[in-house]
């Protein structure tokens, strides 16, 4: 095809509005020809990518010390969660070795003990310390008996007719439920009312 007839195709083209035609081969040069390329860099531009290379290995120094580091503080964050996890409760086993020397003390009276009534004396002084040192460490009685059952801290185990109390009261409490400050360790075990049948 003619550079005469590629002119007059464009120009047909562009004046029906039609979008002009991709270049041919023969626009663009012959296939397979190669394009010169420039090898040759300005001072301006080797300074460029000479400065480009020195900031990318920079960067990657500091990725490998980023990584590094972080590297060690995972390994660190995972000795200081074990040594949390084998000594959480030392706090709490300090609290309970008084309690420990109590009970001790109250098994060997018991052996020599004359009077009952003072072993009870001495039984329910052990279980107020323990009870003291539980309380220190979060732990809290859930106290259901006469209040309404509520099935986030209590567990109905029956429900039991009663015409003077109202339904859904607890009425008794079979067993104490512990929780550690907002935490449910133990629900109340309890005896809820209900309404007599007609």
């Amino acid at each position: 095809m003619s550079d005469k007839t590629l002119s007059r195709d464009k120009a047909e083209r562009a004046a029906t509005g039609q979008p002009a035609a991709a270049a041919t081969p023969a626009e663009l040069g012959q296939v397979g020809e190669e394009m010169p390329v420039k090898t040759e860099l300005a001072p301006a531009q080797l300074e460029d990518l000479e400065a480009r290379a020195a900031k990318a290995e920079e960067n990657w120094d500091r990725l490998l010390r980023v990584t590094a580091d972080f590297d060690n503080f995972k390994k660190r964050a995972a000795r200081e969660r074990e040594e949390i996890r084998k000594f959480a409760a030392e706090s709490l086993m300090q609290k309970l070795v008084p309690v420990l020397d109590s009970f001790d003390m109250a098994l060997a009276a018991a052996k020599t003990a004359t009077s009952a009534d003072s072993l009870a004396t001495g039984i329910a002084m052990v279980h107020s310390q323990l009870k003291s040192a539980l309380a220190e460490a979060g732990l809290e009685e859930i106290d259901a008996a006469g209040h309404a059952f509520d099935p986030r801290w209590q567990e109905a185990v029956l429900h039991q007719e009663c015409a003077d109390v109202p339904e859904g009261q607890v009425i008794q409490q079979l067993r104490k439920g512990y929780k550690l400050r907002e935490r449910l360790l133990r629900p109340a075990t309890v005896v809820v009312a209900k309404q007599p049948s007609a």
